[in-house]
């Protein structure tokens, strides 16, 4: 195997033949489905993109490296999450986000009435977002909208279905980003992530329901969009879907359970190969990585 030492200690190979688990992950040209390995057009052009990135974002890409080793995708989903979401605060307070946040500027959170609709059908509780003008950007007032739905499902065992999707032209493109910086400080946002966390909550329900917990997906599934649909035991997207973990050029990792619950689908290799990249796959590349259970 041929190891590439990129910024910030990450190690990467550059041979399917001989991937290691001791590396982040390892490129080729070549298809393989080894989950260890992810294919690209150009590892030599690949390789270049992923140095720049990290050399700008050096510690984001080493927490999310650590986090990623750190984690157990078979254990605790609520130790995972609390992992995770420390090592998120310790990069809020870094200076990675602090530069993106002044890169960003002021802005104004847009005020959106009913971010999240719920309703009932027979034994089944249908959840959408609903910020289309926003292509469902998750914000405070959404998960607090969401957690209340999800407490329907929660208490009452009549219902034996759950449909989360997202109304509009996407899904979820990821947390809102008028939002961000917002954060009283690291230590509350912690708190308030892991006391207040629908990645748990979806996590209970797919134990109880199975595949009957599921999400149904479409345009931009991104970031905590991403990371909240993976908790479902059954994903079906459309086509024109995209995916994606953009958290790395905000300073930050996944702090909505991706680290969990996209790990436990595609394996800590190719959730490294999407935050660290920053690239998208597509619906086909989404299935046949396991990311998705169906696309129609």
């Amino acid at each position: 195997m041929t190891l590439v030492e990129l910024p910030a200690g990450i190690v990467i190979g550059t041979a399917s033949e001989s991937a290691s688990d001791e590396t982040t992950f390892t490129l080729t040209e070549d298809p393989c489905d080894d989950r260890r390995v992810v294919t690209v057009p150009s590892v030599e052009a690949t390789v270049t993109e992923l140095a720049a990135r990290l050399e700008r974002w050096p510690l984001a890409a080493a927490v999310c490296d650590d986090v990623l080793r750190s984690i157990d995708p078979d254990g605790s989903t609520l130790a995972g999450v609390v992992t995770e979401s420390l090592a998120y605060s310790t990069l809020q307070s870094g200076p990675e986000f602090t530069r993106w946040l002044a890169e960003r500027g002021t802005v104004r959170m847009p005020d959106i009435a009913d971010p999240v609709r719920a309703h009932r059908d027979g034994n089944t509780l249908r959840i959408a977002f609903n910020r289309p003008s926003r292509h469902n950007a998750f914000s405070t007032d959404a998960r607090a909208a969401l957690l209340e739905a999800l407490a329907v499902a929660q208490l009452d065992p009549s219902v034996d279905e759950v449909v989360l999707s997202g109304n509009g032209p996407s899904f979820c493109s990821g947390g809102d980003l008028a939002e961000f910086g917002s954060f009283a400080d690291p230590a509350s946002a912690h708190l308030a992530r892991t006391r207040h966390s629908p990645a748990v909550v979806l996590d209970a329900l797919t134990t109880r329901l199975g595949p009957s917990c599921r999400a149904e997906v479409h345009g931009q599934v991104l970031g905590s969009g991403l990371e909240m649909a993976a908790f479902c035991g059954r994903v079906d997207t459309q086509p024109d879907s995209v995916f994606g973990l953009p958290e790395l050029s905000l300073g930050l990792i996944p702090g909505a359970g991706g680290t969990v619950s996209v790990t436990r689908r595609i394996g800590r290799w190719r959730t490294a190969y999407l935050v660290l990249s920053g690239r998208t796959i597509d619906a086909a590349t989404a299935l046949a990585w396991g990311l998705v259970d169906a696309v129609g």
